[in-house]
């Protein structure tokens, strides 16, 4: 009988390119606008690849589901929202 195991692996690996420290001396809300768009398209990118195009059938649920999928924290609402916002401009 065959059984599953539970990997901890990301199911999108994401590349590994050379990180760049962020500018200093900008506000914290720059930092938290920032951090905030790269996640959004990171999930937005997962979202497309699995086959999500409409920003309807993209709830806020399927969105976690996706973070945890792809290893990233889950996100807040606003970002939610700009997820959704992204597939939708992205068409």
């Amino acid at each position: 009988m065959a059984v599953a195991t539970l990997t901890t692996e990301p199911l999108f690996p994401t590349p590994t390119a050379a990180k760049k420290p962020l500018p200093a001396g900008q506000p914290r809300e720059w930092y938290v606008s920032h951090n905030r768009r790269l996640k959004a398209m990171r999930l937005t990118i997962a979202l497309l690849d699995s086959g999500v195009y409409h920003p309807a059938t993209a709830d806020n649920r399927r969105i976690r589901a996706t973070a945890d999928r792809i290893g990233v924290h889950a996100p807040s609402d606003t970002t939610c929202r700009m997820v959704r916002a992204l597939i939708r401009y992205g068409r």
